[in-house]
């Protein structure tokens, strides 16, 4: 019984922690994350507007819209998409903030009724 309770405290403890999410400061700048690649970690970077985000992967220059849902969530609609996958928008929400980082997860926005819609998180780092 005293199991039960110790377990319950602590449920209510940790059900009462907010975290910070200073989503305004990072709607706009130019931002770094690391990726896996066939088992290789890469730096990618990219630079977002209010309108639009520029992206630099792999030596190459990709761009998308950029509509904001609200000050944590956004759409991402690329604007010369190269295939039928590349023609879907992106649901990106910002979960946590930091001082100079943003830990974010992303999904496909309306979801394929055969498939499961996977949820990818990372973290961007502002550095401008």
């Amino acid at each position: 019984m005293k199991i039960i309770c110790a377990l319950f405290g602590c449920l209510i403890l940790t059900s009462c922690f907010n975290i910070d999410r200073n989503c305004a400061d990072y709607k706009t700048g130019t931002f770094q994350f690391n990726y896996l690649e066939d088992g290789i970690k890469k730096t990618g970077k990219f630079v977002r507007t209010e309108a639009y985000s520029i992206d630099y992967f792999d030596g190459k220059i990709d761009s998308s819209s950029v509509r904001w849902i609200n000050d944590c969530e956004f759409i991402l609609t690329n604007l010369n998409p190269k295939s039928n996958q590349e023609k879907r928008a992106i649901h990106m929400k910002i979960i946590s903030t930091t001082e100079d980082t943003y830990t974010f997860e992303y999904k496909y926005a309306v979801k394929e009724s055969n498939r499961p819609n996977r949820v990818v998180k990372g973290t961007a780092k502002k550095v401008d």
